[in-house]
């Protein structure tokens, strides 16, 4: 895993990558939650999506959005955040040109910005939406869903209730599939290896025809322990 900076529409973005060795494997771009309520690239939600993508042989980005970590600019109510996704989605395109798959996924706000991006960037293959925002912001814009998806929801959450998020994906049956976690909150707490499950299953059903050689695996349990040494996820 790679700590990188890119130039973003307002300066310096941060993120993590983890590049495949198989240059034709698919790539994935991971979004945290909201800047202004303590969400990181380095949240507990979204490690765990970026560890399945990597352990899957996902050629994985992961970004601290502007104002956030050593990502330069100031918190732009979504609008910015916007903008710094689609960044990120260029240079993991400019870097690995062979690839065709393109995954988003995101957490809560992060969410919420990366269903916005597959209706803006049609090489946008599939998604992963954990406890998108239903309550909090308008998802009118999905209107039809034009890729497949999961979506998961705690079924305890507390901040964004379960049943808008059920009745949105309804909407989209088609299309996108709904789990949820028993007994999680918003944050999943003590229930991480649950949602990582779910994140598991539906790859290894959507992708199992590109089973990309896994790489890196050291580097992710190497990040992991630092992680912790440091307490850098969120509690």
């Amino acid at each position: 895993m790679a700590e990188i900076y890119f130039n973003g529409p307002v300066g310096r973005i941060e993120g993590r990558y983890t590049g495949s060795l198989n240059k034709k494997a698919p790539l994935a771009l991971v979004l945290h939650p909201h800047p202004l309520y303590g969400g990181t690239m380095n949240d507990k939600v979204v490690y765990a999506i970026y560890k399945s993508l990597v352990e899957r042989g996902f050629t994985t980005l992961r970004i601290n959005f502007r104002s956030v970590g050593r990502s330069q600019g100031a918190f732009d109510n979504g609008i910015g955040e916007m903008s710094d996704a689609a960044t990120a989605l260029d240079w993991l395109q400019l870097n690995n040109t062979d690839s065709t798959t393109n995954l988003i996924a995101g957490f809560s706000f992060g969410a919420w910005i990366a269903m916005q991006l597959i209706m803006r960037r049609p090489e946008i293959n599939n998604f992963i939406a954990v406890s998108p925002p239903v309550n909090k912001y308008d998802f009118s814009f999905l209107s039809p869903c034009p890729i497949p998806g999961l979506i998961l929801q705690g079924d305890q959450d507390s901040i964004v209730p379960e049943k808008p998020v059920h009745d949105l994906a309804k909407r989209h049956h088609h299309k996108i599939e709904y789990k949820t976690v028993h007994q999680a909150d918003h944050f999943f707490r003590g229930k991480i290896d649950l949602l990582s499950r779910a994140i598991n299953e539906y790859l290894d059903q959507k992708f199992s025809y590109q089973r990309f050689v896994k790489v890196a695996l050291d580097d992710v349990a190497e990040t992991e322990k630092i992680h912790g040494r440091q307490k850098i996820f969120l509690e």
